[in-house]
């Protein structure tokens, strides 16, 4: 049924406006702009044409068949275009317009009116207060936000399903900037009808979708949720960004999309036990999803860092301690073979390699090479201080030589300019680079979990969350 939502043959736009700047222009807009074929229908009873279109007084009057209505128009007149909707036979509605439970009062009331037009025709509707669906295969794209100030990204593996639609912005220009594809970006608002438990079941039998990101303020199915993920985290990795942690959260959430967040422990133990991934904040969130789509997943828990200086590495050992993570250490083989290639300074038998401030890229290559054909490290961990001169530039041919050699290479580099061009030019690899330690360590501890996660998971019953106490 979600697939209406995502290759429909027609949409309507209820609310298309003749102004730029409007919501209903926009939206729009964003449909005759992103490549989509099929058939789009403007509806506003006081315009002829807007942007080369046709336009239609109400849903009744358009000729032919409507797959998918966008709607952004005020809250009060949503219930009737529902019922409309239903009468003409659509089968998905995205409600763009906010003004329902979240403020309460009528809001409340036309949300309730909806959701029971929607189940009389069986309209699965997404919303309202959202932005909507970014597909860019297709091109559907209900996004009101200008190409002007907001980059759309190419198609590709990873889904986001996002409450807030300004978190769903956030990961998506993220992700288009970084070059990274998208299979379907969702911002589902208050929830009257389509759920998230419903958008990760659909993504999971997604052959577009390898990757699925969750930002999630409130849960409508405690049992559906956990059992939905204990199905989907075996096959594909789920990072999950939950808000409502703490009272003030949930007060919050509960005014931004009508949600109760309850319980996070709760939440968080039972999403945990079904295989999901829970990262901290959104930075973590798009670090994270950088290091999947570009890096194979780890088979262990082992970390070997390389360096030309000493003082990030201890931090990000440090920052182990408190993860699933581990520092490893070179093998002997690893040791002798490297021992007579390297001078007395050079630091090769611990963790980490610490080449000084005299290393070269050559320095680096041997230490890389002989870490990725060692059995014992899982996960390898370069560091550079790119400042330093004798560290040449050849290190990105270095690196992009034993990329996706079957073991992720998570690097981490800090500093100005140089640094930062010497970055980018290593993510033109898909060679991801963090400028903390602990970045680097958290996004390396992820992907750790997720493979755990598709490998196997706690089978254990998260008792309390599926009785609903949450």
């Amino acid at each position: 049924m979600l697939g209406s939502f995502f290759k429909p043959r027609s949409i309507a736009v209820v609310g298309a406006s003749r102004k730029r700047g409007k919501i209903g222009y926009e939206i729009l807009s964003s449909l005759v702009s992103s490549g989509y074929e099929g058939r789009i229908y403007p509806v506003n009873p006081t315009a002829e044409e807007i942007l080369g279109l046709k336009c239609y007084k109400t849903i009744s009057d358009i000729d032919g068949s409507v797959d998918m209505v966008v709607i952004a128009i005020g809250a009060a007149h949503v219930p009737m275009v529902i019922e409309e909707c239903g009468k003409k036979g659509v089968k998905a509605a995205v409600i763009i317009s906010g003004g329902f439970k979240e403020l309460g009062g009528e809001g409340k009331i036309y949300e309730e009116q909806i959701a029971e037009i929607c189940r009389k025709y069986g309209i699965r509707a997404i919303g309202p207060n959202c932005i909507g669906i970014l597909c860019p295969e297709t091109g559907v794209d209900t996004l009101f936000q200008t190409r002007e100030r907001c980059l759309r990204p190419k198609p590709g593996e990873v889904a986001f399903i996002a409450q807030s639609g300004t978190f769903a912005l956030t990961i998506v220009e993220w992700l288009a900037e970084a070059g990274i594809g998208v299979s379907k970006m969702v911002s589902y608002g208050n929830m009257v009808d389509v759920t998230e438990s419903e958008l990760i079941e659909y993504l999971a039998d997604d052959e577009k979708t390898r990757i699925i990101l969750a930002y999630i303020e409130s849960v409508r199915d405690g049992r559906r949720f956990y059992n939905t993920l204990r199905k989907t985290t075996s096959r594909k990795p789920v990072l999950i960004l939950k808000s409502g942690r703490t009272e003030e959260g949930v007060k919050a959430a509960k005014s931004h999309t009508g949600g109760l967040a309850g319980s996070y422990r709760i939440f968080k133990a039972a999403a945990q036990q079904a295989g999901a991934v829970l990262v901290e904040d959104i930075r973590d969130l798009f670090n994270t999803t950088k290091a999947l789509v570009w890096q194979p997943l780890p088979k262990g828990n082992r970390v070997v860092m390389v360096t030309n200086g000493a003082g990030p590495a201890v931090m990000a050992i440090d920052k182990m301690r408190e993860l699933t993570i581990r520092p490893g250490k070179p093998s002997r083989e690893t040791v002798t073979k490297l021992k007579g290639k390297y001078p007395p300074a050079y630091i090769i038998d611990k963790n980490p390699i610490d080449l000084t401030g005299s290393a070269t890229s050559r320095d680096y290559k041997l230490a890389i090479k002989a870490l990725m054909e060692d059995d014992s490290v899982d996960i390898l961990m370069p560091i550079f201080v790119f400042q330093d001169t004798l560290l040449d530039e050849g290190i990105v041919d270095v690196l992009s030589e034993y990329n996706h050699k079957g073991k992720p290479i998570i690097c981490c580099a800090a500093g100005g300019p140089y640094s930062r061009r010497m970055a980018k030019e290593l993510e033109k690899h898909e060679i991801p680079v963090y400028t903390t330690p602990e970045e680097a360590v958290k996004v390396a501890d992820y992907m750790y979990r997720c493979s755990k996660a598709l490998s196997s998971y706690d089978d254990r019953d998260a008792v309390r969350y599926l009785r609903g106490d949450h």
